[in-house]
């Protein structure tokens, strides 16, 4: 959604974002939000992941959603989805866009325009452990963000350095993370 409609800029209630967010400082436990997927194998390199809710301040929100992935056939997948690489790059996009939309809202900026695009290169030998000293994922992900608004450059500029600052995917993606995995053979 783009403008003010409702009450809304760029789609989002500035207003309740800005009670929400004061809620959150007043209360720290109402800002914690927990994430879960499962991803199931379907067979060759396709899978489905599921969505089924979430836990926002501790409690539950249901939610149903399902993706799935695949390989291009030259990868030996059947080309029936995005694969993996590109979900993390949408996922990026996706998340720096709210941002994007939410951050100009609170600033009463209407965006006519915003797109992401995201780019970045593997080399396989990584992947196949063909070769050691090559890295089986991105030594850089190179992103560009396209937008038109009621707001000179130098006010995206400070968007864009905010977004980079608080956009949870662009800070996971841009320095390392502790994974914890755990193996249950069945």
């Amino acid at each position: 959604m783009q403008g003010t409609v409702d009450g809304r800029i760029n789609g989002i209630d500035a207003e309740g974002l800005r009670a929400a967010a004061a809620e959150i400082a007043a209360d720290p436990a109402k800002g914690a939000v927990d994430f879960r997927v499962r991803t199931e194998w379907r067979g060759g390199t396709r899978t489905e992941t599921v969505v089924d809710g979430c836990a926002i301040g501790g409690a539950q929100v249901a939610r149903s959603f399902r993706f799935a992935s695949d390989e291009p056939a030259e990868l030996f997948g059947t080309n029936g989805a995005p694969n993996p690489q590109e979900l993390l790059m949408g996922a990026l996009n996706a998340c720096m866009t709210v941002g994007w939309a939410a951050v100009a809202a609170l600033r009463g900026i209407r965006i006519h325009e915003l797109s992401i695009e995201t780019e970045g290169s593997l080399d396989l030998r990584g992947f196949l452990g063909i070769d050691p000293q090559v890295a089986p994922g991105y030594e850089s992900i190179r992103y560009r963000v396209r937008v038109r608004g009621d707001a000179p450059q130098s006010v995206f500029e400070e968007i864009h350095e905010v977004v980079k600052r608080t956009s949870p995917n662009y800070f996971n993606l841009s320095r390392p993370i502790l994974l914890e995995g755990a193996l249950v053979v069945v």
